[in-house]
This record gives structure tokens, sequence and C-alpha cells, in this order.
């Protein structure tokens, strides 16, 4: 499994709007993807204009090539694009160890 770690920074004052499309587009597009496996989004408390995404992927190419190469990411961009401060950093990751 990968993790996609999405780092986003956004236009100040939008987070309610923003809030409502980083949710839309994960449930209308990335959610319907190859490889999708869950996801979570955190938004942070001292900078209220960043955000967390975690994509979980089956591998890391149902990512880059899957998904990113689909209609099912121009949907996200127009859903989310607009409230881009920059372009968001994106990593990769697999995991080392874990506690339940």
């Amino acid at each position: 499994m990968i993790l996609e770690l999405a780092d986003i920074r956004i236009l100040p004052g939008k987070q309610l709007e923003f809030d409502a499309a980083i949710t839309r587009g994960v449930e209308l597009a990335i959610s319907k993807a190859t490889g999708f496996r869950g996801y979570k989004i955190n938004k942070c408390v001292e900078s209220p204009e960043r955000y967390v995404l975690m994509i979980y992927w089956e591998t890391l190419e149902n990512h880059t090539i899957d998904f990113r190469e689909s209609a099912a990411f121009q949907e996200w961009r127009a859903l989310v694009g607009p409230f881009f401060a920059a372009a968001p950093v994106v990593e990769h990751f697999t995991l080392l160890s874990k506690s339940v």
C-alpha cells in the first residue's frame, strides 16, 4: 500500500468553502479511482489555510498513472484548484511500522 501525502495551502478566508470542496472532490472523483483504498483530511490548527490530504493507494501507479491520467483528475482539480494559494506538495510513502 502507498500513502500519498499532499500538503495543501489555500487562499485566506476560503476555509469553509474549501472544506466542502475537498471532501466533495475526494468522494466524487478520487474515491472511484482504480486502487483507491481510503483517505483522511486534516486541517492545521496553527495555520488555518493549511491542509494535509492523505490518500491510500494499492500501488504508486494507481495514483501517478491511473488517476493522474484520468478524467477524474481533471474533475478533482476543477473542484479544488481555484482555492490553492500554491501548488500542493505531493509525496508518496510506504509503511515502515505502525501501532494499533
